[in-house]
């Protein structure tokens, strides 16, 4: 009688054991030491689509004010990028030339304006799909490519843009007289001031791609033949005077900036 007693005990002690540590089938499995996100709550295709629409448009309406905002004050902001071209005289060709050339400032405005309003929209979107390791670098690439930008600009509109204009109006100075198109020098211009500033995110692309192991500090420092000739050309593209002194300015900031980020991978010990 005893033995049949225990063997029931065992046998509902079993079950119990069973019950409490065997996962249920008709619930979502979640993985603890990966944090997986189980199937179930994953968004889908679909909602991944209407997230990236609400984005967009949350964009659309930071560069739309930003734009707005810089076209009050488009006048200022003319007459200070008008700045580089000393005695320069600029002439409306067309009826409506300045007002479009106000339109047209106003948004590359609203847009720098608006950057961080974009960039926290991409942030938003892209950051629930990353590792917790690719998280940590959200923050250091954020600032570091903004400040970048922002040393682009800075560096075009001392030192490029000067230097491009000092060789447009000194060649053929005594032959022609200066008045230009206020819409073809903003177009000059412009180009040029976010141009470079693109091309002053090469560090941080550097090191993205070294932390996602994708390319080495000695990869990098391998390739350098072929990057003072991309230097040269990504200079002669870009600058749209065609004089060496601009071009070589551009190229050798590109150089700095490769050569540069090759030193923080080093450092940080990819």
């Amino acid at each position: 009688m005893s033995s049949e007693v225990d063997s029931d005990f065992q046998t509902s002690k079993t079950e119990l054991s069973t019950a409490l540590w065997s996962p249920d089938p008709s619930l979502p499995v979640v993985d603890s030491q990966l944090g997986d996100i189980p199937a179930e709550l994953e968004m889908s295709f679909f909602d991944h689509l209407e997230e990236l629409r609400q984005r967009i448009f949350y964009g659309i309406i930071a560069v739309a004010i930003g734009a707005l905002g810089c076209f009050v004050y488009a006048k200022q902001i003319v007459q200070v990028l008008e700045i580089p071209a000393v005695g320069i005289k600029f002439l409306q060709l067309a009826p409506g030339e300045y007002f479009f050339v106000s339109v047209k400032v106003a948004g590359y405005c609203g847009l720098l304006v608006a950057s961080p309003v974009v960039l926290y929209q991409v942030i938003q979107f892209v950051i629930p799909g990353l590792t917790q390791r690719e998280r940590r670098l959200v923050l250091p690439v954020v600032i570091a490519s903004s400040v970048l930008f922002v040393v682009g600009i800075a560096f075009a509109y001392y030192l490029l843009i000067p230097a491009a204009l000092n060789f447009l109006i000194g060649y053929g100075a005594d032959v022609v007289e200066q008045a230009w198109s206020i819409d073809r020098y903003f177009e000059f211009i412009l180009v040029l001031l976010f141009a470079t500033g693109l091309l002053f995110e090469l560090p941080v692309v550097q090191i993205l791609l070294s932390l996602l192991g994708i390319l080495s500090s000695k990869v990098m420092l391998s390739a350098w033949q072929s990057v003072v000739v991309g230097s040269m050309v990504v200079g002669a593209i870009v600058t749209p005077s065609t004089d060496p002194l601009t071009q070589s300015l551009l190229a050798g900031a590109v150089l700095a900036l490769y050569f540069g980020g090759i030193g923080v991978v080093k450092l940080l010990g990819k």
